[in-house]
C-alpha cells in the first residue's frame, strides 16, 4: 500500500484532527479572555496597544469566535485565512524577540516562530478545506 493511497482513505478524519490541533489553542485562550475581558484589555494596555479594548474584542472574536467556526469546520477556508493574518499580526506585534536580550529573548523567539509555524498550517487549511466532517460539507 503506498502512503498517498493511506493518507487519503483517512483524508476527512486527519483534516478533522488537524482542525481539533490547531484551535485547542485559539478556543482555550479565546475563552480565557471572555472569561477575563478586563484582565485582557488592562494587558494590552500594558503593552502599549492603542485602543486595548478594542483589540481585546478583536482578540476575543478571532480566537474564541472564528476559532470554534473552524473547529465546526463552517466558512473553514476564508475564516482560516483571517486567522492566519491574526496570527502573523499578532506575532509581529507581541512577540518582537528583536528587540529583547537575555532568556527573554529566546523565549519570546520560541513563540514568534511558533506563531509563524501556526499560521503556516492555517494556510494548509485554508488550501485544502475542512473535510467531510464539517459544517461547510452539509
Amino acid at each position: 500500500m503506498r502512503y498517498t493511497s493511506l493518507f487519503e482513505r483517512y483524508r476527512d478524519v486527519l483534516l478533522l484532527i488537524a482542525r481539533i490541533l490547531l484551535m485547542a489553542l485559539f478556543v482555550i485562550f479565546g475563552w480565557d479572555k471572555f472569561l477575563n475581558f478586563s484582565g485582557t484589555a488592562d494587558y494590552m494596555e500594558q503593552v502599549g496597544l492603542p485602543f486595548a479594548t478594542l483589540a481585546s474584542l478583536i482578540a476575543l472574536f478571532m480566537e474564541l469566535v472564528v476559532g470554534v467556526a473552524i473547529l465546526l469546520g463552517f466558512y473553514t477556508r476564508p475564516l482560516a485565512f483571517a486567522l492566519c493574518l491574526y496570527t502573523l499580526i499578532t506575532a509581529l506585534i507581541g512577540h518582537r524577540f528583536w528587540a529583547l536580550t537575555g532568556g527573554l529573548r529566546l523565549d519570546t523567539m520560541i513563540h514568534f516562530y511558533k506563531n509563524m509555524g501556526i499560521a503556516g498550517g492555517l494556510l494548509l487549511l485554508c488550501l485544502t478545506g475542512p473535510g467531510k466532517f464539517s459544517l461547510d460539507r452539509r
